[in-house]
């Protein structure tokens, strides 16, 4: 199932029913897994690994050198999930030995068109990243997060899960999880509750985090008072818990 003009090097582990499309370039060390589908003119550098049943659409790019002056042509890898979806001119660049040497894409992601994740980035499962929308170095995107089209994001900047960010979008500062956020720069929204919704959580669950969303960002308190008032007045469930922890835990600031 690989085309005759498709050039693919003889140390690449291809498994035995992946296509591969006319003029694409499969480089050194690239691993495939089953029943993924690589279209025409795709290039896939050394040290990159797909797992299975993915779909690669035309001119897309993956594993090539980071764009970043301290790499040093050192192995890095690109490691993607099961199950994604990566549109055309997609890039997606290997990691820095000072990021870990990892740049990974977990299961069941859709990557559209132009889409670009730079070097050591982290993007969760089943995210979806629209047209044109830019990871910067270093970043983390959490499980079920959706980044609209257009929007670009600053290095070390994390997305919690089950975040949304609308379109034409820059974000300098971490997105907690559950949360809309838009603007340049962005700004939070309130809940994203319809992705909530359809994503199966209970109307229990999102009452929940509405009264913690409401503490801390709605009626003014320093960081410290508010976490005291969610934890008297708040049930403490694993998503609220989640909640707080990402904001405690960031190191860039929390946009507000």
């Amino acid at each position: 199932m690989i085309h005759p003009t498709a050039i693919v090097s003889p140390k690449a582990k291809i498994a035995q029913d992946v296509a591969i499309g006319p003029f694409s370039v499969i480089g050194d060390h690239v691993i495939i897994g089953e029943g993924t589908h690589i279209m025409p003119h795709v290039v896939i550098d050394p040290y990159v690994e797909i797992g299975a049943n993915c779909r690669i659409f035309q001119y897309a790019a993956i594993g090539a050198a980071p764009q970043a002056l301290k790499f040093k042509n050192e192995e890095t890898w690109v490691k993607i999930g099961s199950g994604c979806i990566i549109r055309e001119f997609v890039t997606i660049h290997r990691g820095t030995a000072e990021g870990g040497g990892l740049t990974q894409v977990g299961d069941g992601c859709l990557l559209m068109a132009y889409t670009h994740v730079a070097h050591d980035c982290k993007v969760g499962r089943s995210v979806v990243m629209s047209n044109n929308a830019t990871l910067a170095g270093h970043i983390h995107i959490g499980d079920h997060a959706s980044i609209g089209g257009l929007v670009a994001i600053h290095q070390f900047v994390r997305v919690g899960e089950y975040a949304f960010v609308g379109g034409k979008s820059a974000l300098v500062k971490d997105i907690p999880p559950y949360v809309l956020a838009a603007g340049d720069r962005a700004t939070l929204h309130g809940l994203n509750q319809v992705g909530l919704k359809r994503h199966g959580f209970s109307d229990a669950t999102i009452s929940q985090l509405k009264k913690a969303y409401r503490i801390i960002f709605r009626i003014g308190l320093t960081l410290n008072e508010a976490f005291q008032r969610v934890a008297a007045e708040v049930e403490p469930t694993p998503e609220v818990n989640k909640f707080i922890e990402f904001i405690k835990s960031s190191e860039r600031g929390i946009t507000r």
